[in-house]
């Protein structure tokens, strides 16, 4: 209903003042049924009459339209009469906060505070400016206020305590102290046990680390009279933040009343923690219960299906959605839509993700890291690439993606290249993206362009990410700067498992098995707990240094002190370590007591043994299982034809590669690549396509010459040609990690390590070659290859010639 405004023949001031106070009292509360414009049109119509009537309007009137204009955004019409009062009284400034602080300029509102006089201040006052920091999220900033409110004498209600708390809960690293401090007046004041008063409190112990903060809030709890559906969510959203979801599922299990808010933070929560089962409990409940289901409770159960892979279950919770699609609110479907993207996906369901993902009508960024993650991940990267240039690219996220993508493809140079172009397109790049092409780096043995973007990232504050630190650790780790990644890891100032694992691999893999071992106990000392992964490496350390003693005694700590069962990946390391230092009996008596069938790793390890200590009936007794387990893997099949070859069974060598003939199976070709002036070149076997190589093959002929001086005799076993010896002396020359050696010989400064990389192991001929040309030319050389580093210095190698 429209109020009519009456003509004004009386000359009583107070009848005419009550007259106008009733017609804005009946505006006010027509508020939620007019439009926002509607209500600021009728608002001005009435507050022109006013003024156009010769009426002067009193505080009470004039604090009714600044408190109206404030609260529906008109701020300039609010402050103008605020200006032009005469004395503004407390009801008007504290109208002007709660406008300032709505429209988020907290700065003009902190100046009405300061400039209002003490004296006429009131608790509501400072109400209303704890209140504007406490939506601002502005912790700190609200404590002061309260503070200055105690110091002025006034003293705080129910209202002050709970904004004053719940703004506090917005503090970074909030310490036991500041909530005991916060807490005390409430129990000094008797407002402890007001319902918005224990709910904040609750909520605040909640964001404390502190084990004695949960205590607390227990507490709080139990002592609450009543208890409203904010009060046991915040209690069960507590626990469950602690990772405690027994105990926010014994507080769930004690409500009486069925509020679905607290319902889907339960099934939140036990999803977020992995109890994947447990969530789909309560969701049956649910259904039986008949309780409504929202975007919220679909979103987690959906997320519990993909994370589990229960793919059947998802499909059901799906056809679900679709049942009660009129009943689901349109403006809460993306949410569901961005997750059941993620669930097919997952589930390799790549077209029906697709299908769902076209279908999205207001698409988001989630929606499209959703699908572009899920091609990635199942390695369609043709398709990841098309979804990636269509995508829009302006955050960090699709980048990021997108170059792990290529990493985990082998395209770690393209990954490089599109870091580049991220920056070009001036996508700022954070820690994880660095971290991504700092893989990228270690892959392709660009330690100089490592450690130019190592650069970057210091500059740009990074350096105590820990993600970033670990990917660093593992760069040059694999660039064959062990020194450089101990380093890392050592000023690094926050350490998780993974930089453990990190550097316990990167000792492993450069052949420091002891040095391995005692940072394994030193994370023990550290109170971390290691993982399968971990031992994983430790095993990996003791089988490159002959450990055997050691890795046995680590191999049988695993289930009978952490409670972690062996894979066939921990058992293959332990089957490995076992063939290499040719104990073969007991490697085989190993296969017949695991708890499982021997698989691929298994003989691959045994198939290694055998060419070490020229086992040639087990070998081919090994060879024989994988060819049935992996017929396709070329590597079962050149190891075989080089272990005949080694004893100059010709014949069964035609025999093996006649096989891979007909079974379709190439052969990798080796090839080796090194970095030099920040380009990384790369050199295959018997090369004539790299522009230098003639060069690096002239070198090799005069280095030749002063290695034979040296001792050096060229070991033609390795030529797995039946061809004569003057020609296998060739072919062992034309290697591809002595053709990469010579041209860095011929690159690289006077003194400069020289680091290469090879795709396959290397051969003994060229082990035994690159020790002499270490002794020959005095420098130090590290080679990768496809097990291990090797170390060479002074003609020597850091693996002690086992491996």
């Amino acid at each position: 209903m429209r109020p009519t405004l009456l003509a004004l023949h009386t000359t009583d001031v107070t009848a005419v003042a009550n007259l106008y106070a009733g017609h804005l009292q009946l505006l006010a509360s027509l508020t939620s049924c007019l439009r926002h414009s509607i209500f600021l049109r009728r608002l001005r119509s009435l507050h022109a009459h006013i003024l156009s009537s010769g009426f002067k309007p009193q505080n009470h009137i004039l604090n009714r339209l600044i408190d109206l204009y404030s609260k529906h955004g008109d701020i300039p019409s609010a402050l103008h009469l605020s200006d032009t009062s005469p004395r503004p009284d407390v009801v008007a400034r504290t109208s002007l906060i709660n406008a300032y602080s709505n429209a988020g300029d907290l700065l003009l509102a902190r100046k009405v505070f300061v400039e209002t006089p003490i004296g006429v201040r009131d608790t509501v006052f400072y109400n209303a400016m704890i209140s504007g920091y406490s939506r601002a999220s502005q912790g700190p900033q609200a404590v002061k206020v309260f503070r200055s409110m105690l110091l002025d004498g006034f003293i705080p209600d129910d209202y002050t305590f709970t904004g004053v708390l719940s703004a506090a809960a917005y503090i970074v690293n909030l310490e036991l102290l500041q909530c005991q401090q916060l807490h005390c007046p409430t129990v000094k004041l008797g407002s402890e046990l007001v319902v918005s008063v224990s709910n904040a409190l609750i909520a605040l112990y909640g964001k404390c680390e502190s084990f004695v903060a949960g205590i607390i809030a227990r507490e709080v709890f139990d002592k609450m009279p009543e208890r409203d559906e904010l009060t046991w969510t915040t209690m069960v959203v507590g626990y469950v933040r602690r990772g405690d979801v027994f105990s926010a599922r014994q507080v769930f299990d004690k409500m009486e009343d069925r509020f679905d808010v607290v319902w889907n933070a339960m099934i939140s929560g036990y999803v977020h923690h992995g109890f994947f089962t447990d969530a789909f409990e309560i969701f049956r409940r649910m259904l039986c219960l008949k309780l409504p289901l929202d975007e919220f409770t679909y979103t987690s159960v959906l997320s519990a299906c993909a994370n589990a892979g229960f793919f059947g279950h998802g499909k059901s919770v799906h056809a679900r959605i679709i049942r009660d699609g009129p009943c689901f609110d349109p403006k809460s479907t993306l949410p569901v839509e961005n997750v059941l993207v993620t669930l097919y996906s997952r589930c390799s369901k790549m077209e029906l993700a697709r299908k769902i993902f076209d279908g999205i009508i207001m698409k988001d960024s989630v929606s499209w890291n959703a699908i572009l993650s899920g091609y990635v991940n199942l390695g369609q990267i043709d398709d990841a690439r098309a979804l990636f240039e269509e995508m829009p690219r302006d955050s960090q996220l699709p980048w990021m993606v997108m170059m792990s993508g290529l990493v985990q493809s082998g395209l770690s140079e393209e990954a490089l290249k599109l870091f580049n172009r991220m920056r070009a397109e001036n996508v700022k790049p954070c820690d994880y993206t660095y971290a991504g092409t700092f893989s990228a780096c270690g892959d392709l043995g660009a330690m100089e362009h490592g450690r130019q973007l190592h650069g970057q990232l210091i500059r740009l504050g990074y350096e105590s990410s820990i993600s970033a630190g670990n990917a660093l650790v593992t760069m040059y780790a694999k660039c064959g700067a062990i020194e450089e990644a101990h380093l890392v890891f050592l000023i690094m100032p926050n350490l998780d498992f993974v930089s453990w694992n990190s550097i316990i691999a990167a000792f492993a893999q450069h052949g420091h098995g002891n040095e391995a071992i005692e940072l394994f106990e030193m994370m023990i000392k550290e109170g971390i707990h290691p993982d399968r992964l971990t031992f994983l490496t430790v095993l990996t350390a003791c089988n490159h240094a002959g450990l055997v003693d050691e890795g046995f005694q680590y191999f049988e700590s695993m289930q009978r002190e952490y409670g972690i069962s062996p894979g066939e990946d921990h058992y293959a390391r332990l089957i490995d370590l076992l063939g290499r230092a040719g104990k073969i009996e007991e490697a085989t008596n190993v296969i017949q007591q695991m708890p499982f069938e021997a698989g691929p790793s298994i003989w691959e390890s045994v198939l290694a043994g055998c060419r070490i200590h020229r086992n040639v009936d087990l070998a081919v007794y090994a060879a024989d299982h994988l060819f049935n387990m992996i017929p396709r893997h070329h590597g079962s099949y050149v190891l075989l034809s080089n272990i005949y070859a080694s004893f100059g069974r010709w014949e069964d060598v035609a025999k093996v590669r006649k096989l891979m003939k007909d079974r379709g199976v190439k052969k990798e070709p080796g090839c080796s690549w090194i970095e030099v002036e920040n380009k990384v070149h790369v050199f295959l076997v018997n090369d004539v396509t790299h522009p230098e190589v003639h060069k690096a093959y002239r070198f090799l002929e005069v280095l030749g010459a002063k290695m034979r001086k040296l001792g050096y005799v060229p070991d033609t076993r390795y030529v797995l040609q039946d061809v004569e010896s003057e020609r296998k002396e060739y072919v062992l020359s034309t290697h591809s990690e002595k053709l990469a050696l010579a041209f860095g010989l011929l690159k690289l400064k006077v003194g400069a390590k020289i680091r290469i990389l090879k795709n396959l192991r290397i051969c003994g001929d060229c082990h035994s070659a690159i020790k002499f040309i270490s002794l020959a030319t005095g420098r130090d050389i590290v080679v990768r290859d496809a097990k291990r580093f090797h170390h060479f210095k002074d003609g020597e190698c850091s693996c002690g010639n086992y491996w």
